[in-house]
């Protein structure tokens, strides 16, 4: 086989997973290089920036926030369930100070700032917050609640305060980067030991061509999430482009391929085959997010699991005061409690009540929460809250009237008041588990509905991403065949596998997930040199 480049350790897609790879097999010794469809930074330089980290993180001590190992792991046991081994789920949580502090010797910074409310994202003062359900009735059963999400410092959404520095740390490290390069097979030896890829590269066009191939790349991953026919418009140059001028190369690797090329929130037929329930969400993820690392691996004998599972996200706050309202369906009862974090409260909508749900307030809660907005939000959230309180809100003086406009049973949504007002008064527990701390007594009116249901609604989406992937070792990030066994040169990182967050999705676990797998993975592959192949 003929061979356009050699390297070590090919590494494909280059976002978080990809560039902590790259960097963690440069420290081994090896050989890197990374390839990209497009300009690289994958979901996380789009995302909010938050690491799930604890046990007594450098940031956490800063702040006085007092964390043990054995407290994350008794949270994360119950949240991340079944996803991966025990074993798997102690290593993640025992490195976790270590990865903060290598996080930040390459150049991301962290803030021991504590937002002082439960919210779903601070605002700019705060890089330090609950962003998972560790305050909710059911996990503070287990363990008191902690502080754990790390927001990388930077204003508005924070992800490309993580990604840009570890990508420039990358390539100061000698990881060599090729974008606008697509991977479209992987080649293996006689043995099934995959040696290298087959991708379609545009690094021989005209330099117009690559600008304007990257300037659409870059529109189609921020603004094409929020305006998904813009995004299909790009997609279709960005195919007719790489159609006219890529070209064909082969590349070869010594010593592994590893597939961080993201999930497919972005392929809407692997979505709708899979995941029938979520084609209504806003897809959160790049163009790139089409699952074809999944599928290159299942191409080479892997196995794809889990790929049913879809992280939907209804976050009720910021405003805070939101928490002491009623999340309630059709029949007016609650199913969940409010403090849960927005993936749960999105699942919930989901599976649960056909994707109908409703959040109920009295007129002291809607005071206190118009009060809170400009303090509390930041501006994306600022414009969420004023688009469901202006166009999803319908108010009445009496609750069986509020009841009747927005389509709710009056009696259930009358018992459910009852029921509620009734613990508070009595001592009793909270009916859905709610702590104390966030209950209050439905006052007087008017009363207010607001409809969370899951819908498409540019203003006030329901962002959703994947979590399933490829099954890897987990001791190793090796994808595995469906006899469980490793297939040789072939390992993959981040949503690409299945991970810590392959289950349940708090904020940070996924890209904390791509830190610890992607250098996993990194390790792997750096140490397993293989004979030249001519």
């Amino acid at each position: 086989m003929v061979w356009d480049a050699t390297t070590d350790v090919l590494v494909v897609g280059f976002g978080a997973a990809g560039a902590c790879a790259g960097l963690e097999a440069r420290a081994a010794g090896a050989e890197v290089l990374a390839v990209d469809r497009f300009n690289g930074g994958g979901a996380t330089e789009l995302s909010g920036g938050i690491v799930y980290a604890g046990g007594g993180t450098v940031i956490q001590r800063e702040a006085g926030i007092g964390d043990t190992s054995e407290a994350m792991l008794a949270y994360l046991t119950r949240e991340v369930g079944d996803a991966v081994r025990p074993e798997t789920l102690r290593r993640f949580v025992d490195s976790s100070p270590e990865m903060i502090e290598w996080l930040m010797g390459h150049g991301v910074p962290f803030e021991a700032s504590v937002c002082p409310y439960k919210t779903s994202y601070p605002d700019n003062r705060y890089y330090l917050y609950y962003s998972g359900s560790e305050c909710s009735g059911e996990f503070r059963a287990v363990t008191p609640p902690v502080q754990r999400g790390h927001r990388a410092k930077g204003k508005g959404a924070s992800g490309k305060k993580i990604y840009q520095p570890l990508a420039r740390a990358a390539m100061r490290a000698g990881v060599e980067f090729r974008p606008h390069t697509r991977v479209v097979a992987l080649e293996s030896d006689e043995d099934g030991r995959v040696i290298g890829v087959r991708a379609r590269t545009m690094a021989g066009a005209p330099p117009s061509i690559r600008r304007r191939f990257a300037a659409m790349a870059a529109i189609a991953a921020k603004p094409g999430i929020y305006y998904p026919p813009l995004r299909r418009i790009l997609e279709g140059r960005l195919d007719a482009l790489e159609s006219r001028y890529a070209r064909v190369v082969r590349i070869r690797a010594r010593r592994g391929v590893i597939l961080c090329a993201g999930g497919y929130i972005a392929n809407r037929e692997l979505l709708a085959r899979h995941a029938p329930g979520y084609t209504g969400g806003l897809a959160l993820g790049t163009t790139g997010d089409d699952g074809s690392g999944i599928e290159l691996g299942v191409a080479a004998g892997g196995v794809a699991e889990r790929m049913d599972n879809v992280s939907a996200w209804r976050f009720i706050a910021p405003p805070s005061a939101f928490y002491g309202g009623l999340l309630v369906n059709e029949q007016g009862q609650r199913f969940i409690d409010e403090t849960r974090y927005g993936a749960a409260v999105g699942n919930a909508l989901v599976r649960e009540q056909g994707g109908k749900g409703w959040l109920f307030v009295d007129a002291e809660t809607m005071r206190r929460a118009r009060g809170q907005l400009s303090d509390e939000a930041i501006w994306f959230q600022r414009l969420q809250a004023e688009s469901l309180l202006r166009t999803s809100a319908i108010s009445a003086d009496t609750v069986a009237e509020v009841a009747r406009r927005a389509g709710i049973l009056p009696d259930g949504l009358t018992a459910t008041i009852r029921a509620h007002n009734d613990a508070i008064s009595t001592g009793a527990p909270d009916p859905m588990g709610k702590p104390a701390d966030f209950t209050h007594p439905i006052g007087p009116g008017p009363y207010t509905l607001l409809d969370v249901s899951v819908r498409p609604k540019l203003t006030n989406p329901c962002p959703m991403f994947t979590l399933g992937g490829l099954a890897v070792d987990e001791d190793t990030g090796a994808v595995k065949s469906a006899a469980g066994e490793p297939i040789p040169g072939l390992y993959a990182a981040g949503r690409s596998a299945i991970g810590i967050c392959s289950e349940s999705y708090v904020s940070g676990l996924s890209i904390a997930d791509c830190v610890f797998s992607g250098r996993r993975a990194a390790r792997s592959a750096s140490a397993r040199l293989v004979e030249a192949v001519d």
